[in-house]
């Protein structure tokens, strides 16, 4: 009887049940680690009022959450190559829970530095090793939708910390950032416990050499999603682990650098909006476009981005569907820099929101395709580190832009995002519909 590589079992296996259950758990942490992220942001102007401290001085916290995340993506994405997904998902969503709850009870500034720090760690370990293995329990005609699905929850976490920020502005006074930074962390704490039902990555076990284990996972995705078991033998791909420097191979050298820095660009301007913007529409605002009630809207508006990012990758394809989007969002920013009426404004800033979080949702969907099952998850972390690169770049270096003029950093981000816009049609992969199981370096695997 012919063999089957885990690709073509999870093709013959469909979507189902299980599948659901790993959006959910996936989705839980996901929509944790937006309102990790994107916290800062709203607690400034508290933290800045518990600590004696200037807004832009109090955003230094969200400095050193970012430099955590650097730390993580790049560490756990390595780790997770080398002994499992699972161990590292675990581990990562366990250091998120405890040190978010710790940063809640910091009695000092200092204190609250060094727990953001490790929160960041752990954030930043999550999401690259969520992706990585999400993607393998997918078959490759259904993959694109699903990743995209996943990073649709994103957008929950951001309307549920925009929600969160507005009930402890008005409850909390100037321990809000307590309160937020406490409910920021307790998706994550669930998520702990959900996350010791899931297996291993059958794409992981079968390219370490362990067959057996790989098949038994496989049937288990098939039981629970109403699918007989396999029959014939499962193909054991070759063992080898890869190492970080083989990201700039031969054949991975051109890909690597242009995804990567699409990365960075990509998260200097979405953090550099995400991070200034929402204490600027609290305390300033123009007209209706002003406080806590807008910013719940702005978060609204990402849920169609990540719609539409999902029939496009699965229609048109994850590269230009990718470089539709980052045009999109340089539009918005342009857009708003000439606005001088609320009603326009408003239209920019939905239309930056809409774009900016459906280039996410490509972005995610495109990147792990772009390497092989050894290579994965490290990709994903280099990947996850430039984002946190990104994000250092934008309470510190971009606060000297802000300084100047918020509409100058606006500008500079549309800029940004068109740069970004170039290094991804210069890629010379199209990904869509093709097997994680196969190298993308292989010969006929690439398509301009």
């Amino acid at each position: 009887m012919p063999g089957v590589t885990v690709d073509e079992a999870l093709s013959r296996i469909g979507v189902g049940r299980f599948h659901w259950r790993l959006l959910a758990i996936f989705g839980l942490v996901w929509a944790a680690d937006a309102m990790q992220v994107l916290a800062i942001g709203f607690a400034a102007p508290s933290i800045a009022a518990t600590f004696d401290l200037s807004i832009p001085g109090a955003i230094q916290a969200g400095t050193a959450f970012f430099v955590g995340m650097l730390l993580g993506a790049w560490g756990f994405g390595r780790l997770a190559d080398r002994i499992g997904r699972r161990r590292v998902l675990i581990a990562t969503v366990l250091i998120d829970a405890a040190f978010g709850i710790a940063s809640a009870f910091a009695p000092s500034f200092t204190t609250l530095l060094a727990l953001r720090l490790l929160t960041g760690i752990g954030v930043g370990g999550t999401l690259p090793v969520d992706y990585a293995m999400m993607a393998e329990f997918l078959p490759p005609e259904r993959r694109g939708r699903w990743l995209v699905a996943l990073e649709g929850f994103w957008a929950v976490g951001t309307v549920a910390v925009a929600l969160a920020a507005w009930v402890a502005a008005s409850w909390a006074g100037t321990d809000a950032w307590r309160w937020l930074f406490a409910v920021t962390s307790l998706p994550a704490l669930i998520g702990f416990w959900l996350r010791l039902w899931l297996p291993e990555s059958p794409h992981y076990l079968a390219r370490s050499g362990e067959v057996e284990p790989a098949r038994r996972v496989l049937d288990r995705v098939a039981a629970s999603n109403g699918q007989p078991p396999l029959e014939g033998p499962l193909i054991a791909a070759p063992q080898r682990h890869g190492r970080a420097r083989e990201l700039l191979s031969a054949g991975l050298r051109r890909r690597s650098i242009l995804i990567l820095t699409t990365w960075l660009l990509v998260s200097t301007a979405y953090y550099g909006v995400f991070i200034w913007l929402p204490g600027r529409l609290v305390t300033e605002g123009h007209g209706f476009v002003r406080g806590y009630g807008f910013l719940v809207l702005l978060a609204l508006a990402q849920i169609p981005g990540y719609v539409l990012a999902a029939v496009g990758i699965e229609t048109v394809g994850r590269r230009p569907t990718l470089v539709a989007f980052l045009l999109a969002s340089a539009t918005g920013c342009l857009a708003f820099v000439v606005a001088t009426e609320p009603a326009w404004i408003a239209a920019s800033l939905l239309a930056m929101s809409f774009a900016l979080l459906g280039t996410w949702g490509a972005l995610y969907a495109y990147t792990p395709e772009l390497y092989p099952t050894e290579l994965r998850a490290t990709g994903m972390g280099v990947a996850g580190a430039m984002a946190r690169v990104g994000g250092l770049l934008a309470p510190s270096a971009i606060a000297l832009v802000v300084a100047v003029g918020f509409n100058l950093a606006i500008a500079l981000f549309a800029g940004l995002l068109g740069i970004a816009a170039l290094a991804v049609s210069r890629i010379e992969v199209e990904t869509k519909g093709r097997p994680l199981g196969i190298d993308p370096r292989a010969a006929g695997a690439t398509s301009r």
